[in-house]
Formats: C-alpha cells, sequence, structure tokens
C-alpha cells in the first residue's frame, strides 16, 4: 500500500519515526536499530514509519536500508532535501515517501520536487508550521499536508496553533500532525480536529518499550471521568490516567461544578451543558439539547469549536435500557458510550459496542461531586485494559 493511501484509512493513523537523537533534547535513543524498531513498529498497528536519514539526528541513508529490509510498511525518508538527486537516493533507498520542508524550498522547487515525486512512484509529505507555509502548501495542491506544533528555529512547542491549522486544512487533504503528541489525548485532539495521522517520534524513543508506547496511543476506548468538582478529583482523575476529564455546568445538576478547574495539556477537558452553551476554556464541549424536563436527555453531542466531533449515546439519569448497548454498537461515527458505566461492567460494554470513548461519573462517587478515588482507579484501569 502506498503511503497516502496508508495515511487515508479510516482512524486516526500514525507514523512511527525511528530517531536516535534530537537537536532540541539530545540524545534519545542512541542505540536505536531501524530494523528491528521498524518490524516493532509495523506489528504494532503502524501506518507508515519514518526514518531520520540526517546526521544531526544521528541517522544515515541505510538505516533507510534497514528498515526497508525489515518490513514491507510504507517508509518515510525525513531530513532536509531540495535536489532531484536527494530524492533518487531515498527512493532507491527504500523510501516510499519523503518529507519536504516549505521552511527550506521556495514554492518553484517546491513544485519541482512534488512533480519529480511523481516521476519516481513515491509520495511526498508537505510540511507547514505557520499559516503562510500552510496557504503555499494549499496552493501547491499537496496531497499530503504535515502541520509541525514545533518551531524548527526555536524547537519550541505550540500545540494550539498547529490544532488551528490542522482544522483549516482539514477535509480535502491527508493531513499529518507532527511533533508534541505523548498522550492518547493529545493525539485525539489532534484527530478532532481534523489529522487524518499523527507523527510520533520522540515520545516513542523516551519510551521503555517504544512498540508498546505506540499501541497505547493508538488504542482506544478514550476515557472520561465526568462530574468532577473538586481540584483534588480531577488530579486523582488524571495521575489514574484518565484521556478526557468532564465538568457539568448545569445549576439543576447535583455534580454541577463552579468552573473548569485546572487540567494538564496531557488530557483533554470537557465541559458539560444541557439546552445552551456559554463561553469556556475547555477543550471540548459536551451539549445534551434539553429534552423537556429531565436534567438532560438520552443523546449529547461533542463539540470542538462549535463543531460536531463525535456523539455520546447516554442512558437518562435513574433509568435502565436494557438495549442500549446494542443500540450504541448499530452508530455510526464516533461514540462515546455513557450512562451506568463503572468499574464493574465497562470491559463488558467495551467489547458490545467498540466504542471511540466510555464516560463515568455517578458510579464512582462517594455522594454527588465527590470522587472515591479507588473506583476511579478500578475503572480507569478496567476501560484501558
Amino acid at each position: 500500500m502506498r503511503f497516502a493511501d496508508a495515511l487515508a484509512q479510516p482512524g486516526l493513523r500514525a507514523i512511527a519515526e525511528v530517531k536516535r537523537r534530537s537537536p532540541s533534547a539530545g540524545d534519545l535513543r542512541p542505540d536505536a536499530d531501524p530494523a528491528k524498531l521498524a518490524a516493532q513498529f509495523a506489528k504494532a498497528g503502524a501506518a507508515a514509519i519514518s526514518v531520520l536519514v540526517d546526521e544531526r539526528f544521528g541517522g544515515t541513508i541505510d538505516d533507510l536500508r534497514a528498515a526497508r529490509a525489515a518490513t514491507d510498511a510504507p517508509l518515510l525518508g525525513k531530513g532536509f532535501f531540495s535536489t532531484e538527486e536527494h530524492l533518487r537516493e531515498l527512493q532507491e533507498a527504500g523510501a516510499d515517501a519523503v518529507l519536504l520542508i516549505l521552511r527550506d524550498l521556495d514554492d518553484a522547487t517546491a513544485t519541482h520536487l512534488l512533480a519529480y515525486t511523481q516521476e519516481l512512484g513515491i509520495d511526498a509529505l508537505v510540511e507547514a508550521h505557520t499559516a503562510d507555509e500552510l496557504q503555499r502548501a494549499m496552493a501547491l495542491d499537496a496531497p499530503v499536508v504535515g502541520v509541525n506544533a514545533r518551531d524548527l528555529s526555536t524547537f519550541a512547542i505550540d500545540r494550539r496553533k498547529q490544532l488551528e491549522l490542522v482544522s483549516r486544512a482539514a477535509g480535502d487533504r491527508i493531513v499529518v500532525a507532527e511533533s508534541g503528541v505523548h498522550t492518547r489525548a493529545q493525539g485525539a485532539a489532534a484527530e478532532l480536529a481534523g489529522a487524518d495521522a499523527i507523527l510520533v517520534g520522540s515520545a516513542l524513543m523516551q519510551a521503555p518499550d517504544p512498540q508498546a508506547k505506540l499501541r497505547e496511543l493508538l488504542s482506544r476506548p478514550l476515557v472520561k471521568v465526568c462530574g468532577l468538582t473538586r481540584q483534588d478529583d480531577v488530579d486523582a482523575a488524571v495521575e489514574a490516567g484518565a484521556d478526557l476529564v468532564g465538568f457539568i455546568l448545569v445549576e439543576k445538576s447535583p455534580r454541577r461544578a463552579a468552573a473548569v478547574l485546572d487540567v494538564p495539556d496531557t488530557v483533554l477537558s470537557v465541559a458539560v451543558f444541557v439546552e445552551d452553551t456559554t463561553e469556556t476554556p475547555a477543550d471540548l464541549v459536551q451539549f445534551y439539547p434539553d429534552d423537556g424536563g429531565t436534567v438532560r436527555g438520552r443523546e449529547a453531542l461533542l463539540l470542538r469549536e462549535g463543531r460536531e466531533v463525535a456523539r455520546v449515546l447516554d442512558l437518562p439519569w435513574q433509568r435502565n435500557d436494557p438495549a442500549h448497548w446494542s443500540s450504541a454498537a448499530a452508530a455510526s461515527g464516533r461514540v462515546v458510550l455513557a450512562g451506568g458505566l463503572g468499574p464493574d461492567n465497562v470491559r463488558d460494554a467495551i467489547a458490545a459496542v467498540r466504542p471511540w470513548g466510555v464516560d463515568a461519573a455517578s458510579s464512582l462517587e462517594r455522594e454527588p461531586g465527590v470522587k472515591d478515588h479507588d473506583k476511579v482507579r478500578a475503572y480507569v484501569e478496567a476501560a484501558r485494559s
């Protein structure tokens, strides 16, 4: 399968990177074996594998050849390329795609190199990290666009800016969010902004087991702990491994939070509203239309900047529906399953529905709005196992 085709498959895809060192972080995995890692990443579900061939990253063209000998997965040759000779050498070494960094290329050169990749029968990942570069990539009609969260001059990471650019590019291109992904929630943030894939290097190279780390980043469902009202409970949910934390901003709710509390950037915050929404610092909004009397209705929309990105299929509070899981399993698109989930049944629910996310609130409490930390840990562990 070609590089672009592999990234266009359903669900969030990953380009796993072989990188021995970083100019910003220094040595990451100096003894990295590209052949071994390439085979492991392919087995762990990588859609493609990126191989640094630049000496500044501890790489050489021989690393690409070694990876090619170890796997049939699409390979991205990554470095700083500006001539036909560079691209031809990469293609001959086994690359299925090459990186073209617009910061270093004028439009004429980029156009020429894009055309040359077609002659060679390989793809190109055209990288932008500013709004101007993204506009150039779109004007060049690049089929695969990468948005790098890392400023290549300062090495600073700006995920918020990256997600904004990803959302602009999404729709008619294959979009790759590059750099800055260390957790499932950060990968999900890129996914919800419109990225088809994430490119992950440092997080894998720094992990004790890179193959296991890749599996973790791609694994679903995401785990949400909702109904949080106290910072201590937020911290406990994050420490337990929750991917999303929810704050109910509804007057009638017994779990009403006064505000969206402090949440680290390793997880996503969700503000929950019924009937109407207000401005919120949360990453996402969970919106329940008014159902005419109860605190909230049966189904909610998960919104990112006002755009629907998933559906929450939820049992109304204090009610029971034996067909809830089967109905949820038949739903299309991203589904967050909620309603009566807890440590004792979340595994069965996941097996029956295969949701994108799971959500629990009241079952994890000592009293309304106050979480039992042991139950939170047990629920997250069960959902992620």
